[in-house]
């Protein structure tokens, strides 16, 4: 996938439906269908849009935003599960048939999604086999990306989870610049804020990234994806895999 180009005063194009990987990836004839019926919305920065076991009225293909699936224990401690952003699609259960899910799906970093009904998108399967094969791939994906993170958040170091964790982030949004508190990544990561406090004063020091009031800026791709741990690179290579995705190139 084409990296976003800037206009000339350095801000980002409005978003388009072009700028959704699986949207843009879909036949013509398909998206001729979709596009009159997809609304543009504004997603803020912890909207919360999905509760577990809600009914799911809507999916969502965002275009620069990220939304995290969190799962959160009855004790109120919760964990990011899995990152969506324009690289696919936020309602899988509703594609899968279960119609809801026991995760929150609330919004990582604020940006725009296009929004399209349930029954909209149940039709459209059914008419078209490209687009139910596309979203199966898709969900191959996310599926590695949820297993991938149970291991890494099991096995490997804070420093290494927050280096999948950002570059996972920088791969769903067209710039390198993320705005997120440290409390924040420290409740996706499931960890105390004083280790991701560490972490990034370290990955700071040396120059890979720089953290100020909330506001992460990646310096060095190449060395925070050498200080992560594989789980990043397995992620990245099934989404090549199935679905041709490389959004950095």
């Amino acid at each position: 996938m084409e990296g976003i180009a800037k206009q000339s005063d350095g801000r980002y194009p409005l978003p388009s439906v072009e700028q959704n990987y699986l949207l843009s990836s879909l036949p013509a004839e398909v998206i001729g269908r979709l596009k009159p019926r997809l609304e543009l919305i504004t997603l803020p920065l912890g909207k919360c849009l999905y509760e577990p076991g809600a009914e799911q009225k809507h999916v969502y293909f965002p275009t620069n935003s990220i939304i995290s699936l969190v799962y959160v224990l009855f004790n109120g401690n919760s964990a990011e599960i899995s990152v969506v952003g324009n690289e696919g699609m936020l309602g899988l259960p509703l594609f899968m048939g279960g119609g809801s899910t026991p995760n929150r799906a609330v919004v990582q970093s604020a940006g725009s999604a296009y929004q399209l009904s349930a029954s909209l998108l149940k039709e459209e399967i059914k008419r078209h086999n490209q687009l139910h094969d596309l979203l199966l791939r898709y969900t191959q994906t996310l599926m590695t990306q949820m297993a991938q993170t149970a291991v890494c958040n099991r096995h490997h170091t804070i420093e290494q989870q927050l280096c999948r964790w950002i570059l996972l982030s920088l791969d769903r949004i067209p710039s390198n610049v993320l705005t997120m508190t440290q409390e924040l990544i420290a409740d996706m990561l499931g960890v105390r804020r004083e280790g991701v406090s560490l972490a990034a004063g370290k990955l700071q020091k040396i120059g890979v990234i720089e953290y100020h009031r909330g506001v992460v800026t990646v310096l060095d791709r190449a060395k925070l994806e050498k200080l992560s741990c594989e789980c990043y690179e397995v992620v990245q290579q099934e989404c090549h895999r199935l679905l041709h995705y490389l959004p950095h190139e």
